[in-house]
């Protein structure tokens, strides 16, 4: 029954913005209609989803001893889009926990994404530094990715390493669509 979805989406939404740093960051749309549909669709697919970020994390702990594996949790959802960022990790959530807008990332750059976010929690705080670096460095390598070297960390480019590339319409996978340009 559609209710029963609308209800587990918006009890879901409401689980994550309990997790997060300002419950403001994860929002859909103000409009009424697409706000059903989004949590429609996320209370009937979000496992799957979720199941499959959970690989990635699972991918990431792999490049690491398990007395080193950071007590860690991901989970999709959409961020609202003032706050102009693709996924975080909040350091201060127990577990911490990873959000990443699976709608302004293509399936195929989550591993990237969930491995940038990955280090942060490794770490346990924000910031672009030489740590961050060895640590990125080290997943890159176990994960098969792009390793960056000196000049990406002088050019300031580990904001966003791994590279992947940020969607222009994440509101149209929560619809149901495919992630597109």
């Amino acid at each position: 029954m559609k209710t029963d979805s609308v209800r587990r989406g918006l009890a879901y939404l409401n689980q994550v913005r309990q997790l997060v740093l300002v419950p403001e960051m994860i929002e859909v749309t103000n409009d009424i209609n697409l706000r059903i549909q989004i949590c429609d669709w996320i209370g009937k697919h979000i496992e799957g989803v979720n199941a499959q970020l959970n690989f990635c994390l699972d991918s990431c702990h792999c490049c690491f001893h398990i007395a080193e594996q950071p007590s860690m949790q991901i989970l999709a959802a959409p961020i609202a889009e003032p706050f102009g960022i693709d996924a975080f990790c909040n350091v201060q959530a127990s577990p911490m926990t990873i959000v990443l807008d699976a709608g302004r990332v293509a399936p195929q750059d989550w591993l990237s994404v969930v491995a940038h976010e990955y280090a942060h929690g490794y770490l346990g705080r924000p910031g672009h530094d030489e740590r961050f670096s060895a640590v990125v460095a080290h997943l890159c390598l176990g994960l098969g990715l792009p390793v960056p070297d000196r000049a990406v960390e002088w050019n300031g480019q580990l904001f966003n390493w791994p590279p992947y590339k940020s969607l222009g319409d994440p509101l149209s996978f929560w619809l149901g669509g495919k992630p597109g340009p």
